[in-house]
């Protein structure tokens, strides 16, 4: 593992690729990815699209995919092999930022090996330090709050090779399929297991069965979400808009800006709303507070150009 090096604020995605990245040779710092996927440094989330987008685009002599409804089994799989993984999950934060804060926050993880003996994981955690042992049951749980996710980098000459460590989970609707069996097996373990029902949802989003998807998240909020849920997974916002909810979706948005007000992605569906609504005076400057939050994002932009205007 290369040298640990502490997150800055808000940068625990670009800090644990660069862990990522630099276990490869690659020679950039976290300060590089975050000019590309958060150059505004207020922007408190980064996803794990844009993490392997940037991969993708901007790292010549690396490849990253990504796929969810991972398991214990999955990360072993890829360590055991000689290639860690990245996951996204949940944590809580050392302090409260506001009254009644749950202190539940989105982190990502570098997952470098494993230990049967102890039942545990190695992780390279951007906040808390260097080769943390993580319990089996905990990583899984804390995991469980993002579907699962995880990230896989490997130079394009080894893709066959990777390939074959995905399995059947190379082809993506086959991997979103296993992830919603997943999510329903849980749902019937633990009905009152509100990331299973959220998990279900997103699942559901993914082959845009929209009404599925919203009654799936109405059962999530029902039974009570993190405060910040809203700031990493917009997968409602899809849902009860494509569902035409629209007061239910009108609802969300009001309760994502209170806690994060400068969401391009909750500005971004705002506008869409008020596309829905047939407002398209108000829907563009959402939609240009999107891109101004977020320069050169790439969906504000679409919507810009959906209303005929120029970004």
């Amino acid at each position: 593992m290369p040298r640990w090096e502490q997150q800055k604020v808000n940068n625990c995605g670009p800090a644990t690729l660069t862990f990522y990245l630099t276990w490869w040779g690659w020679q950039g710092t976290q300060d590089d990815i975050a000019a590309v996927v958060k150059p505004n440094p207020k922007d408190r989330n980064v996803n794990v699209e844009e993490l392997v987008t940037f991969v993708q685009e901007q790292v010549p002599d690396l490849w990253a995919e990504f796929r969810v409804g991972g398991t214990l089994t999955t990360l072993k799989t890829f360590l055991a092999a000689g290639y860690p993984v990245m996951i996204e999950t949940g944590m809580e934060l050392d302090q409260a930022y506001w009254p009644g804060d749950d202190r539940w926050a989105g982190h990502y993880l570098f997952v470098t090996g494993y230990d049967d003996a102890r039942q545990v994981f190695t992780v390279q955690d951007s906040f808390r330090g260097p080769d943390r042992a993580v319990p089996y049951a905990q990583l899984d749980a804390e995991w469980q709050a993002f579907n699962r996710v995880y990230i896989v980098v490997y130079p394009p000459a080894r893709q066959q090779a990777v390939q074959r460590l995905f399995g059947p989970h190379w082809d993506t609707d086959f991997n979103r399929q296993a992830a919603l069996e997943q999510a329903q097996r849980e749902t019937e373990a633990e009905p009152s297991n509100a990331f299973a029902w959220f998990n279900l949802g997103t699942n559901w989003v993914y082959f845009e069965k929209w009404d599925r998807a919203a009654q799936a998240y109405d059962r999530a909020f029902d039974l009570g979400l993190p405060q910040r849920m809203l700031r990493y997974q917009f997968g409602p916002f899809f849902a009860y808009f494509h569902s035409w909810q629209l007061d239910k979706l009108q609802a969300l948005l009001d309760y994502a800006f209170q806690i994060t007000p400068n969401s391009e992605e909750a500005w971004l569906w705002q506008g869409w709303l008020y596309v829905r609504l047939g407002d398209t005076d108000k829907a563009a400057e959402a939609f240009r507070q999107a891109l101004e939050l977020r320069p050169h994002y790439a969906d504000a932009e679409y919507a810009l150009r959906y209303l005929g205007l120029t970004p």
